[in-house]
């Protein structure tokens, strides 16, 4: 475990009262496990900056299954992308919706395309990409 460092920041008190509501709203024990997840969101989100680096994340898709040809294309689409793709779980809502999460590690350009190839099907619902890191940079 890294070296831990002490550090003063100076905050309007408007502002602290809102953070100290925040932390207690979302169980932080205290306002530095608080600032670290911020930073290291924030170094996260810089990673997905920068197209030549390889990150993760997870594609969930939400579609109707009987939708002609739909299943097929999804699938065909994730073959396509199998050097990428490091997990799938499949999910049956109900007798017509179902709900893929695809776990993903590569590069960022790369896992946008995949991305965006599975929304533009016809007969997905809708798309969320959860985008996170390999840690090794946080």
């Amino acid at each position: 475990m890294d070296k831990v460092i002490r550090f003063g920041v100076s905050i309007e008190e408007k502002l602290l009262k809102k953070f100290d509501s925040l932390i207690k709203e979302k169980n932080y024990l205290n306002r530095s496990e608080a600032i670290r997840d911020l930073i290291r969101e924030k170094l996260v989100r810089e990673e997905w900056d920068s197209e030549d680096r390889e990150v993760a994340g997870v594609i969930t898709i939400v579609y109707d299954h009987h939708k002609r040809e739909l299943v097929q294309n999804l699938i065909s689409i994730q073959h396509n992308f199998y050097k990428i793709i490091i997990a799938s779980q499949h999910i049956h809502f109900d007798h017509n919706n179902c709900m893929e999460m695809i776990a993903v590690r590569g590069n960022i350009k790369e896992l946008k395309n995949l991305e965006s190839r599975l929304k533009s099907e016809k007969g997905v619902k809708h798309t969320v990409f959860s985008k996170s890191t390999l840690g090794e940079s946080i």
